[in-house]
């Protein structure tokens, strides 16, 4: 009886202690044993799980392989996939030795039936070897800002060191998706590509169901591997409020990623942007010394619960322009900035024209004015 009573007693002081701190850890119930919901507009992470911790990342490292795929150029070139890089094992958009494909129909077979073999092909005409790839990879993570990330093969298989922070696949993700070649594969259910030996046209398949489970869902990637469990990211947008979702090993990932934007949607909001009044610049030898300047579209950013106490934006004009100045000229931007992170640039454009002063370049009178202007910038 003292036995049982022992036992009872472990059982119950396990649960008092475990129960309150997963709620606490995890108040959604997320199966994910690490994931990131990330602002885009912003970068800023609203909920976070060992989101900085290194994981094997599976297929979701053809995310960075597509985007320096589009990156390179050239997308509709022929040409005919290294025979060796094609023998992989796993996910397939069916390539055979022989077979003339261009680097656009790579990254579909990439981003939807997440095809090995689409990866390492890329990887080979790109940069000649997988190694030398995996180079290149990590040095883009390193200007994109990816601390807790290696890429060692591009299509994602397991390899000792391999791996990312959900946070890492996140800002990853972000900088994927201003890419409007990468936006537009990764958001279709289906595409239509041509590639064969001869090319002959046929459909590819994503796989990733949460396109049609959730409205607003327009990408990205799903991963798998037994190392790293079911990986996936995805990138939603309603009411101009644009989310990344990063989940590393989850058993319920689609489950996870609904639940996470549900909170994310309910804490996020949208907010127009006071632009900088009495904005100008200086003119040389016109009639008028200085040009008004303006924007031409309204700026909108989301954060959560509309706190903008981090936002900074940044001037960026020439100190003088020469007359005469044109009408409606683009002549800098507004470089907005939350918590150091870039968020837009909004173009600046003159509000009306200066003529040139009538008198001769050359007279004492206009070099003497562009000397006082230039001494009153010191």
């Amino acid at each position: 009886m003292k036995k049982w009573l022992c036992v009872m007693l472990a059982v119950l002081c396990s649960l008092e202690l475990c129960g309150p701190a997963v709620c606490a850890a995890d108040p959604l119930g997320i199966s994910a044993q690490a994931y990131v919901l990330m602002e885009a507009d912003t970068g800023k992470v609203l909920l976070s799980k060992n989101g900085d911790e290194k994981r094997p990342v599976a297929s979701t490292t053809k995310i960075m392989t597509t985007l320096l795929c589009l990156e390179s150029g050239g997308l509709d070139d022929w040409f005919v996939v290294d025979p060796e890089a094609i023998r992989v094992e796993g996910s397939s958009m069916g390539l055979q030795e022989g077979d003339v494909v261009t680097k656009r129909a790579l990254c579909c077979g990439m981003l939807l039936p997440s095809g090995n073999d689409a990866a390492n092909a890329a990887a080979v005409r790109l940069a000649g070897s997988l190694p030398a790839f995996a180079e290149r990879m990590n040095d883009r993570a390193a200007r994109i800002g990816m601390t807790h990330t290696c890429f060692v093969t591009p299509s994602g298989l397991d390899a000792e060191g391999h791996g990312a922070s959900a946070r890492d696949m996140a800002l990853l993700t972000r900088t994927a998706m201003q890419n409007p070649d990468f936006r537009a594969i990764c958001c279709q259910s289906r595409a239509e590509v041509c590639f064969g030996n001869p090319p002959y046209r046929r459909w590819l398949k994503n796989t990733n169901k949460l396109l049609t489970m959730y409205d607003g869902v327009i990408g990205v990637k799903t991963g798998f591997t037994d190392e790293a469990g079911r990986c996936l990211v995805s990138f939603c947008q309603r009411n101009g409020i644009s989310l990344i979702c990063v989940t590393l090993h989850a058993p319920d990932d689609w489950n996870d990623h609904i639940k996470l934007y549900d909170y994310g949607f309910a804490h996020v909001v949208s907010q127009s942007i006071d632009l900088p009044e009495g904005l100008c610049v200086s003119v040389v030898g016109g009639t008028e010394d200085t040009v008004p300047l303006r924007t031409r579209d309204p700026l909108s950013i989301s954060t959560d619960n509309g706190d903008f106490r981090s936002l900074t934006v940044q001037v960026q004009v020439p100190p003088f322009l020469y007359a005469p100045v044109e009408e409606n000229a683009q002549v800098g931007a507004l470089a907005y900035y939350y918590e150091g992170r870039h968020v837009a640039d909004v173009p600046l454009y003159t509000v009306q024209g200066v003529s040139a002063q009538a008198q001769e370049s050359g007279s004492p009178g206009f070099w003497s004015r562009v000397l006082a202007r230039i001494r009153s910038w010191f």
